[in-house]
């Protein structure tokens, strides 16, 4: 009883003044230890520090983007296209190789990296707008997870939670595999199908595209779906099917992602239509590379990080303010072709927006005995979502290899945060792959009625025949 008393309490604290905080303090920023009960700080509803920074370079949460900007709403067609509610604003200043040093107490290890092996780099910061906001019943979850301690990782390992059914399964997190598993569960929408592209730029910036439709449809915390009718132990639904060019069309992938990967690992299927087969995929994981992708990128890149934790020891580094790209409108905008967005050595930065957000920072080191090409990695989480908006990838020789970096956007009528884009930067090798793209897109987050059945190896078949 005093379990129940203590979740309504907190919840009518934290819904009564428009989901503001929840009355906990949040752990100082650079202290990944502090305790919950510190005075002085709230959080959002979804572990967010509600407040802004001393400064004033970062502003309160109120409540984030959840209604269609008054400024958009004629330019606004669901499913096709989010216009830009910022695009009156100025830039504050530009970053540059010339006055890099000015601002690296607030750039990322891969970002100073990208200014000193790219002269040209550079990065134009606004005005930080705090836009992600989820819904109710998300919120309600990651109360009662906060409140009750109810979600555990999985004894082991860590490759697992178990003990809630939906929200942030640690709001208050403790180490960084909680952090992560705050990203792996992070919500992004009911069913939906996104339609984007991909292209591995080479030196010169040459490129071909590929062409992907995915189909999603999310089971751990759905808003539609009743806890009891879900199905045990998945996170998702994942279909992503190659659209082009013709000799790579037809090419299907199928994924079911689990919760507890002590009970079930990931299962995947590919369809190859020139075969006509379906087969079992068990290397949809880890280091094996990521779809077409010229080897520029992991299978566990996709969406940052995906997949099991357990071939990293996670280490949770504590909280930094730094420039991460977001608001990233003008970049998804079709009036920029990938043409202009997509040139040598690194996208075209004159389309993308940094603002200053707090980040949680955590470092994943490889296990003695695992295999992976990454030795090394750390992840920059944002506080408002657990999207990772920036990341640093090193080969097994301690070497920084990858600099990632995604574009989110606070997609209002979902809501959630969504990502236009990612890139992945091979600082050895010169060259890039950005992927998710949906410049040329005319399906972004296209709401879809979904069922289970939906997301089967016979769907599969059916759907990558030509």
């Amino acid at each position: 009883m005093r379990g129940k008393t203590l979740i309504w309490s907190v919840m009518a604290l934290a819904l009564g003044v428009g989901c503001a905080g929840l009355g906990y303090a949040a752990p100082q920023v650079g202290s990944p230890s502090a305790a919950p009960s510190e005075p002085g700080k709230t959080l959002t509803p979804y572990g967010a520090v509600k407040a802004g920074n001393a400064a004033g370079t970062i502003p309160a949460w109120t409540g984030g983007l959840t209604t269609t900007p008054a400024n958009v709403v004629s330019g606004f067609k669901p499913g096709v296209v989010y216009p830009d509610p910022f695009a009156a604003d100025k830039p504050l200043f530009t970053i540059t190789s010339a006055n890099v040093d000015q601002y690296k107490d607030h750039l990322t290890v891969g970002q100073l990296a990208l200014f000193k092996t790219y002269p040209d780099y550079k990065m134009i910061i606004y005005l930080t707008h705090r836009t992600a906001a989820y819904p109710q019943g998300v919120y309600e979850a990651s109360i009662a997870n906060a409140a009750t301690g109810r979600a555990k990782l999985v004894t082991g390992n860590g490759s697992g939670v178990i003990g809630t059914t939906g929200g942030v399964p640690f709001p208050i997190p403790k180490n960084g595999l909680e952090v992560i598993w705050n990203q792996l569960t992070a919500y992004h929408g009911e069913g939906y199908e996104t339609n984007n592209e991909q292209a591995a730029v080479t030196r010169s910036g040459a490129y071909s595209l590929v062409n992907f439709q995915y189909r999603l449809m999310t089971n751990y915390g759905s808003q539609t779906i009743k806890p009891a009718d879900r199905a045990k132990n998945l996170i998702g639904y994942f279909i992503e099917a190659v659209t082009g060019p013709a000799r790579l069309a037809g090419n299907v992938l199928l994924v079911l992602e689990p919760l507890d990967q002590t009970i079930q690992q990931r299962k995947a299927w590919t369809y190859n239509p020139g075969q006509r087969r379906m087969r079992l995929a068990p290397d949809v994981a880890y280091d094996n590379p990521g779809t077409d992708s010229d080897g520029m990128r992991t299978t566990d890149d996709w969406n940052m990080f995906n997949g099991s934790p357990d071939r990293y020891d996670w280490k949770l580094l504590g909280k930094r303010e730094i420039y991460v790209p977001y608001n990233d409108y003008r970049m998804a905008s079709h009036a920029v072709t990938l043409k202009e967005l997509l040139t040598p050595k690194h996208l075209n930065t004159n389309y993308i927006r940094y603002e200053l957000h707090r980040v949680w920072v955590v470092q994943a080191t490889l296990k003695q005995g695992m295999s992976h090409v990454y030795g090394k990695r750390t992840f920059y989480l944002d506080e408002d979502s657990w999207n990772i908006l920036a990341l640093e990838s090193y080969d097994g020789r301690g070497n920084l290899w990858r600099v990632g970096e995604e574009y989110p956007i606070q997609e209002w009528d979902i809501p959630a945060l969504g990502s236009i884009g990612n890139v992945m930067y091979d600082l050895q090798a010169g060259r890039y792959i950005a992927y998710s793209l949906v410049n040329d897109s005319n399906k972004i987050h296209v709401k879809t009625p979904f069922i289970p059945a939906d997301f089967t190896p016979l769907a599969l078949r059916q759907s990558g025949v030509r």
